[in-house]
């Protein structure tokens, strides 16, 4: 009987594991585990003593008291590496760029789960990160910041391109804003390290944002930009993306965020009709492509890409970023993609997790 309250709470609060935290079980009478969501955990509790199971609560509710109230992080390096577990050997879940706050759950060694903007939680190497109070996440907010828009680059020690870094760039990494010398800007970085970086690779980021038209057009010109990045499984930034990074690294360029998954972004959007063919497609639109459900399995989404226009073609990470085909007399045609396309959907503003052009991440 407890279980079936457990289940219900759980599919209720957290159908998405990737997304939302309820690990909880009934051992004897004692309910054990831990959960991020104190309203799942109430809910719970509610349930058990309106059917008057008996129960002790052992339930933690993240985040954990041992951060001693350091419940956010701010990532420090130009890319952070966020795993499935709290071990360098475990899958690459996802990737954060330099700057991005991140909401802490718990400490495992020299290891922190972490929450990310686009909700996606897993483990990230504490090298990588500034752990923060909220007096001091505040504070971080508050000075302008800049936004590195050169695909790769660095940030200098001093204003000598030729000289020593404190850091390598990629696009999206956010800096603090201290200052515009001699053709750089002063910047300082989460962690505190100061430096510069080159003023052509980088701009005011209320000024990016504000800039942002994700229009068919710019969205086919930005991720033209990623032709040739390798393939990098969990990967979201320009050292490597798999499909659904290559989607959500086009589409934060243009200002807007996506979740983390192919199998989350066919959510999103209004479907549009390819039954009679692709004459509906507009440059932007996302391929989702995988294994139709059958009676006794769900469907499986597996890849997805973005539609340019063309001669029928789409640009997707599949062992590099890269343009295919969907004609059949095209040099490029992608036979094996075109089998197993499942369905496409355009994607308004208003669809996204978040509009950077009305809410920010970093200030």
């Amino acid at each position: 009987m407890a279980q079936s309250h457990i289940d219900a709470v759980r599919q209720q609060y957290a159908p998405d594991k990737r997304t939302a935290l309820f690990q909880v079980e009934l051992n004897g009478t004692t309910l054990t585990g831990e959960t991020n969501m104190p309203e799942a955990k109430a809910a719970l509790l509610e349930k058990l003593n309106a059917a008057a199971i008996s129960f002790q609560d052992s339930i933690k509710v993240l985040p954990e008291a041992e951060l001693e109230g350091k419940h956010w992080a701010v990532v420090s390096i130009s890319v952070a590496n966020i795993r499935s577990q709290p071990k360098h050997a475990a899958e690459l879940a996802t990737q954060a760029t330099m700057g991005t706050p991140l909401h802490v759950l718990k400490k495992d060694g020299g290891w922190y789960l972490v929450q990310t903007p686009d909700q996606y939680i897993a483990w990230v190497d504490a090298g990588g990160i500034t752990l923060m109070d909220e007096a001091r996440f505040e504070k971080w907010k508050q000075p302008k910041k800049l936004l590195y828009t050169h695909p790769y680059g660095f940030a200098y020690a001093t204003t000598d391109a030729q000289g020593a870094t404190i850091s390598d760039m990629v696009y999206g990494d956010v800096l603090l804003l201290k200052g515009q010398v001699k053709g750089f800007y002063h910047v300082e970085l989460p962690d505190g390290r100061s430096g510069y970086v080159q003023a052509n690779e980088a701009v005011n980021y209320k000024d990016w944002a504000a800039s942002r038209q994700p229009t068919t057009d710019n969205l086919v010109l930005t991720s033209k930009r990623m032709l040739g990045v390798p393939y990098l499984w969990g990967g979201t930034s320009f050292k490597g993306v798999d499909c659904s990074g290559f989607t959500k690294t086009v589409y934060f360029m243009n200002g807007l965020v996506l979740p983390r998954d192919a199998s989350q972004q066919i959510h999103l959007g209004e479907l549009v009709n390819t039954e009679q063919g692709w004459q509906n497609m507009q440059p932007g639109d996302l391929l989702f492509f995988g294994v139709p459900a059958q009676a006794d399995k769900p469907e499986r989404v597996v890849h997805v890409g973005m539609w340019i226009g063309g001669n029928q073609e789409f640009i997707h990470s599949a062992g590099k970023v890269k343009i295919n085909s969907m004609n059949p007399e095209a040099p490029n045609y992608d036979a094996s993609e075109f089998k197993r396309f499942l369905r496409a959907k355009r994607i308004s503003p208003q669809a996204t997790l978040l509009d950077l052009r009305q809410s920010s991440l970093y200030e």
